[in-house]
């Protein structure tokens, strides 16, 4: 019946416990992406059933029950909710070596007390036990349960704010701010989709768009009204950095015939980003945001399916897109006029981690400690392997002291535990050169960089208002 989740779970030296207990367990989160619903925190929801929270949206899971032989009904279909849990639990055991069996067991055992193997002979124990503590599992007692400081959501610049303005009355310990997320302005090779959108855009602006500069002013109202909230972080989901050359004319034209009708092609698309990227990067240095790009996506490979299920339904991959070229002139476009913001850089494809590592630096000027960033493990990458790739490439090229850490990239509450995950890697990783000899055995030193890693980096680099309570950390 006993899970195998021990204290010293993934800590496989003395000197990595050290570590994990002293400096890194007891430091707040801070959650600076993920992609929970707003709306949820700003209802303080209550979840339905154990199968709402858990698997509801985590496309992770559905991908597993999938590659199972699991049906599409008990992934995004109509089957209950219990007939939906029971199809993940009986998956489970089948996920052995995928971070999905750690996650799975860490999320029962610290959101549910729940101690016990996942398997189709719990089931019945898990369903009832998890039900009956989800009354007093509402979304805010969540965030108050994990110590979470911060947590900022991906939002649309069409969408409304009314749920950050609603969390920011409520009292909430919590603080929750949204993050300028613009990827469908650079919609013009899909007329259809584009001016839909666009016409949402100009009614969140309060404005009218006709022309390109209407659409410009309008993304430049709506980075106005998320920063009036609190927001100090924008963020790209992009295949690559886009650094082609296109002059104002050159975007107005493009954008004056996707509102046509007639679609860009892949030059004028190209063209027509990157013009939009350059804009959007001078807003966040002149009001001092930060900039993220999730970088090498390959998404909706399997389109029978997008068009049935549509986007972030798991069909998404690694991507294998030269990255280098391109991301260097995005950033020296912008560092030669002196209108560089911070930006965290990503990528899930790890052959390309030394080359984001070294580029980051390439642009590290001095004004802030860890300017540039080569961001946390992300998306396949989000597991004990690849973390330790990203932490070995940023420390072998860049200051791993000065890392904002790790975030949950997440659409479930339950997530939180992530966080552990990454940190007992990153104590073990440490503990174990310690061991070697390739570290000091000073825990001060050594300690003091993780108990900043796990929270109070990120707290000082991006700068966001804090509930008095975590502002300095645990330590």
């Amino acid at each position: 019946m006993n899970s195998f989740i021990r204290d010293d779970f993934l800590l496989q030296s003395a000197a990595a416990r050290d570590l994990y207990r002293g400096y890194a367990q007891a430091e707040p989160i801070y959650d600076y992406h993920c992609h929970v619903p707003p709306e949820q925190i700003a209802s303080n929801h209550q979840f339905a059933d154990l199968s709402e929270a858990w698997l509801g949206g985590d496309h992770y899971k559905w991908r597993a029950m999938r590659a199972n032989g699991v049906g599409e009904r008990f992934c995004t279909g109509d089957a209950t909710p219990r007939e939906k849990f029971d199809a993940w639990v009986a998956t489970v055991p089948h996920t052995l070596g995928n971070p999905l069996y750690h996650w799975s067991h860490l999320e029962l055992l610290r959101c549910f007390g729940i101690d016990a193997l996942i398997s189709a002979e719990t089931a019945d124990m898990i369903w009832e036990r998890a039900n009956a503590r989800l009354p007093a599992l509402r979304v805010h007692d969540i965030l108050a349960a994990n110590r979470v400081a911060v947590v900022c959501t991906t939002d649309d610049p069409a969408d409304p704010l009314d749920a950050h303005e609603t969390i920011r009355r409520s009292g909430l310990r919590t603080r929750v701010y949204p993050a300028f997320r613009p990827d469908r302005a650079l919609g013009a090779a899909d007329p259809a989709a584009f001016n839909p959108w666009v016409e949402r855009l100009a009614g969140a602006a309060r404005t009218g768009v006709r022309t390109f500069d209407d659409f410009l002013g309008a993304l430049k109202t709506r980075h106005d009204d998320f920063h009036a909230v609190g927001c100090r972080l924008s963020d790209h989901g992009m295949e690559t950095a886009l650094a082609e050359p296109c002059s104002h004319a050159q975007a107005a034209a493009i954008f004056t015939a996707a509102r046509g009708g007639r679609a860009a092609g892949p030059d004028e698309s190209a063209r027509f980003g990157a013009y939009l990227m350059l804009e959007f990067g001078r807003w966040d240095a002149r009001r001092g945001w930060t900039k993220q790009l999730h970088l090498g996506a390959l998404r909706n490979a399997n389109t029978r399916l997008l068009g049935r299920l549509g986007p972030s339904t798991g069909f998404d991959s690694i991507g294998d897109f030269p990255q280098a070229r391109a991301l260097g002139r995005y950033l020296d476009a912008l560092d030669a006029t002196g209108e560089l913001p911070r930006m965290v850089l990503y990528n899930v494809n790890p052959s390309d981690n030394y080359a984001l590592a070294t580029m980051a630096g390439n642009f590290q000027d001095g004004s802030v400690a860890g300017k540039i960033q080569f961001g946390g493990a992300w998306w396949f990458l989000d597991q004990k392997e690849g973390m330790e790739w990203q932490l070995g490439a940023l420390s072998n090229i860049g200051l791993l002291s000065r890392f904002v850490g790790m975030l949950t990239d997440s659409r479930s509450f339950l997530s939180y535990p992530r966080h552990e995950y990454f940190r007992r890697v990153l104590c073990n990783l440490l503990g174990s050169q310690i061991e070697r000899g390739e570290l000091p055995r000073d825990l001060e030193l050594v300690g003091g960089m993780v108990r900043r890693i796990c929270f109070a980096n990120a707290r000082d680099y991006f700068g966001l208002e804090l509930d008095p309570a975590f502002c300095g950390g645990a330590g």
